[in-house]
């Protein structure tokens, strides 16, 4: 893991169980972690802080009503964000789960218009990387729900698969108390699997990994 250093943040190169809690208590503070996922890089933030799930799409130049992925470290963790989770989206989680698949559920009362982009869905998924699961599980030991976190590039870019990529997308725009966090190369380069969970049955609204 190479060392990074950029002036417009502060960069982890060894990913420790001290960096992780780190990077939690960044994100409860209400600053950006970007963080490896199996998939590509996300660009992460509190789900439940408006304001600083408002800096993601200030970073990314995201459309505001473009909904942002939630990520949790377990199905456990999907029930606070979902209202209504049918039998066939528990087959699902169990069988992919953690993996490069997001479920698309009716929103409960944690899951605010800024983080659905004003839709009554949100979407879930539970990443099989051992870097962001260390960071979600850091994150809830300081009382974190879930961190929303769309792939770590400016809008419409090609998404970044490693660190060094990150900093060339978004290092301008980010604050000197944001994190990029190291964690190598992504395996799967593709973002993940979008499906729709909230009809009688299952529907893929985009296909990836």
């Amino acid at each position: 893991m190479s060392q990074l250093n950029n002036a417009a943040g502060q960069f982890i190169s060894h990913c420790t169980a001290d960096a992780m809690v780190a990077a939690a208590e960044k994100l409860k503070s209400g600053s950006l972690v970007a963080f490896p996922t199996e998939t590509v890089y996300g660009l992460g933030a509190d789900a439940t802080n408006a304001a600083a799930v408002a800096r993601i799409y200030s970073v990314k130049g995201r459309p505001a009503d473009h909904p942002l992925i939630v990520h949790v470290s377990s199905m456990q963790g999907a029930a606070d964000w979902a209202a209504d989770i049918p039998d066939y989206a528990i087959a699902l989680a169990r069988a992919y789960w953690p993996g490069p698949m997001t479920l698309i559920f009716k929103r409960s009362e944690l899951a605010q218009d800024f983080v659905t982009g004003g839709q009554e869905t949100v979407g879930l998924r539970v990443p099989d990387h051992v870097v962001a699961q260390a960071l979600l599980k850091a994150f809830e030991s300081v009382g974190g729900k879930g961190i929303a976190a769309p792939s770590a590039n400016r809008f419409g870019q090609v998404s970044p698969t490693t660190a060094a990529a990150v900093v060339d997308e978004i290092g301008e725009y980010l604050e000197p108390t944001d994190q990029i966090i190291d964690g190598g190369a992504c395996t799967v380069g593709v973002e993940s699997t979008i499906i729709d969970c909230t009809g009688l049955l299952p529907r893929v609204l985009r296909p990836g990994a």
